[in-house]
């Protein structure tokens, strides 16, 4: 009897694991379905090898509400799960007026970390109607190969995001761009 429930229960850890791979193969995000997505450096663990930077590049024009100067970056679109969950890693620089946005296909809290990111960033976390929700400096993990993901901090944004710009640390501040401000989203 005690066989039996071995088996049925590692059975069943199985079908579990399997179900979790198959969402990933389909293109959908690990937590599609819940209220956090963790990108940036995402879930999963990648290699120095992924560390080439998606295919798909545009311009993010950020307008600031107070009338002051439009500010342009040139990014890198992560759009599929696999350009998200790699996003910055392993880079040790961006260019001054460079940074990566990540696309979803809906609007919800958004949650990201800086595993195996070697730059400090800043977030700006953007609505659907392209309205800045949130800013955040990230700050790189000191001794990454040796902190559990558990424990890594989380950047979760102040209200639901459909985009996320990532650009480096002072950026923002810097050109004078704040919360309330309008990103310019290319189509995609």
């Amino acid at each position: 009897m005690r066989v039996l429930a071995t088996a049925l229960i590692l059975l069943l850890a199985s079908l579990l694991f399997v179900a979790g791979c198959g969402e990933e193969e389909k293109g959908e995000s690990p937590s599609e379905n819940t209220s956090e997505t963790i990108a940036s450096s995402g879930p999963t663990v990648a290699t120095e090898t992924t560390a080439s930077a998606p295919d798909d590049t545009a311009t993010v024009a950020l307008i600031p509400s107070g009338g002051g100067e439009r500010v342009e970056v040139e990014v890198e679109i992560a759009d599929d799960i696999f350009e998200v969950t790699r996003g910055l890693m392993y880079r040790t620089e961006l260019a001054e007026d460079q940074g990566m946005l990540f696309a979803f296909s809906d609007e919800q809290q958004r949650s990201f970390w800086m595993k195996n990111t070697f730059i400090p960033l800043s977030i700006a976390y953007i609505d659907s109607e392209g309205r800045i929700v949130d800013i955040q400096k990230m700050e790189p993990v000191s001794n990454r190969q040796n902190v559990p993901d558990a424990e890594l901090p989380r950047y979760v944004s102040a209200e639901p995001a459909m985009y996320a710009l990532e650009v480096n640390q002072g950026f923002y501040e810097e050109r004078g761009i704040e919360v309330g401000d309008t990103a310019e989203i290319p189509d995609r």
